[in-house]
């Protein structure tokens, strides 16, 4: 399995209004992604998130790491002050 995770910085007072997006627009979307296990976002309600996607398999990380690009452009470039860190790769140990 492979994960991803997205960090983002917003100003704290768009929160809701990113967490409504992420939670009606993005989810139904990521939920699509080839290989998609679970996906989370936390809201740390200080400016800043992020999202954990797990996948089967790499290509359905990179295909959801595609997804968010494109909907962070689409829906939410104007919340975000920059450019998300992403950090991708297999899962070594769950439970």
């Amino acid at each position: 399995m492979f994960a991803v995770i997205r960090h983002y910085h917003f100003d704290k007072k768009d929160s809701a209004e990113i967490d409504r997006l992420v939670r009606e627009g993005f989810v139904p979307l990521i939920r699509k992604a080839q290989g998609f296990v679970r996906y989370y976002w936390l809201d740390t309600g200080d400016g800043e998130g992020a999202s954990f996607g797990v996948f089967k398999d790499k290509a359905g990380a990179d295909e959801s790491v595609r997804l968010a690009a494109d909907f962070v452009q689409k829906s939410m470039a104007k919340y975000v002050t920059q450019k998300p860190e992403i950090i991708e790769g297999p899962i070594k140990a769950h439970d």
